[in-house]
């Protein structure tokens, strides 16, 4: 279901979004690093929620292919207009009720989305539905309770027609991560920009397994790494 009030401002703020978010760019050059070691040449990866792929082409030249998607037809013009390569392409797509099959993709990541999300866990079971077991969950995210200034800047993009509707802490996000099948391997903070980013990192869990994802399960019969 597609949050018409935030695809909107979203739309309209699609032109200005790369250059805004070039202040920031020293946190996200931290969420990368975070996240790159996980990445390989033989994953597909879907991102979710990439914006103008200021994330996408950083991390995609790490894997075998890379597919950026934004509920924002307008974001993803913008995407376009910086390239695709061979094995990164963009294209439009609800995060919450996604096209594609069943176990398709060895990763999937999405940067500060979940918290403007009115439905949050439909996009938590999409991207559950979407990783093959084991799959690995990318998920930084704004932890707006972690930040000193939240009310001042949630008034502001309120003032702009931007809405949110999610404010966690760092336990609380775990929390939710794990309710939908996943297990939390680390979460690190990335200082800078609107409020600390908490890089969530999680493995899909094997169905009707609950043990971490470093042992053996012997219910499943394999090795957790």
């Amino acid at each position: 279901m597609i949050d018409k009030i935030n695809k909107k401002f979203w739309d309209k703020f699609a032109k200005l979004y790369a250059p805004f978010m070039k202040k920031d760019k020293g946190a996200y050059d931290r969420v990368c690093e975070y996240i790159s070691p996980h990445l390989d040449m033989n994953m597909d990866v879907l991102e979710l929620a990439c914006g103008s792929g200021q994330l996408s082409f950083s991390l995609a030249q790490h894997t075998k292919t890379w597919i950026g998607t934004d509920f924002s037809e307008q974001m993803i013009l913008e995407a376009k207009k910086h390239g695709e390569y061979e094995n990164l392409t963009f294209e439009v797509a609800d995060a919450t009720s996604l096209s594609f099959a069943d176990e398709e993709f060895d990763s999937v990541l999405i940067a500060n989305a979940l918290h403007i999300m009115p439905n949050p866990d439909l996009a938590m079971k999409e991207i559950h539905r979407v990783l093959k077991p084991n799959g690995i969950l990318f998920a930084p995210t704004f932890l707006w309770k972690e930040g000193k200034q939240r009310k001042i800047i949630k008034s502001l993009m309120s003032i702009l027609g931007f809405k949110m509707y999610q404010e966690w802490n760092k336990n609380q996000f775990e929390d939710f991560i794990k309710e939908y099948g996943f297990s939390v391997v680390e979460m690190k903070l990335a200082h800078g920009g609107l409020a600390p980013i908490g890089v969530m990192i999680a493995y899909k869990k094997y169905q009707n397994c609950n043990i971490n994802l470093y042992t053996f399960c012997p219910s499943c019969q394999n090795i957790r790494t």
